[in-house]
C-alpha cells in the first residue's frame, strides 16, 4: 500500500514540475485506498512544505551535479526520500530501499546509484551528528 502511495506521490511531484496546482489536484488521476491517498498526499504536502530545505541538502551532496541538472524524475525521486528520511519516523532502511526502487522503476539509468548514495550520506551524517 505504501509503495503504491509512493509512486503516486513521485508522479504527482513531477507534474508539479510543470503545473502549479494543490497536492489534492495533483493526486486526482491515482486510484488509491482512502489510507494510501491520506499517505500520499501527506508525503506531497511535506516535500512541497521543506522543498527549499530538502533542495539544499540535494544540492550540497550531488557532486558535480546541481540540482538543475539532475532529471526531473531522479530530483524528485531525491526529495520524497529525503523528506521522508529527514522529517518521518519511517526507518531509514525502508526509506532508502523505497526511493531505490523508485529510481529503477522511474528513473534515469543512473537515478539507483545517485539517490542510494545521497540517501545513504545524509543518513550517516544525521546518525553521526553532523547534519543538524
Amino acid at each position: 500500500m505504501r509503495r503504491k502511495a509512493r509512486q503516486a506521490a513521485l508522479r504527482a511531484l513531477y507534474r508539479r514540475e510543470f503545473l502549479d496546482l494543490p497536492p489534492e489536484e495533483l493526486l486526482a488521476e491515482a486510484e488509491l485506498p482512502k489510507e494510501a491517498q491520506e499517505f500520499a498526499l501527506s508525503l506531497i504536502r511535506g516535500v512541497l512544505t521543506h522543498q527549499p530545505e530538502i533542495d539544499q541538502v540535494i544540492e550540497a551532496r550531488a557532486e558535480g551535479w546541481g540540482l538543475d541538472r539532475l532529471p526531473r524524475v531522479d530530483r524528485n525521486i531525491l526529495r520524497l526520500g529525503l523528506y521522508e528520511l529527514l522529517y518521518t519516523e519511517t526507518p531509514p532502511e525502508v526509506v532508502i530501499n523505497e526511493a531505490v526502487e523508485l529510481g529503477k522503476l522511474y528513473g534515469t539509468d543512473r537515478a539507483p546509484a545517485v539517490v542510494n548514495a545521497i540517501l545513504d550520506r545524509v543518513w550517516k551524517e544525521r546518525r553521526n551528528g553532523k547534519m543538524g
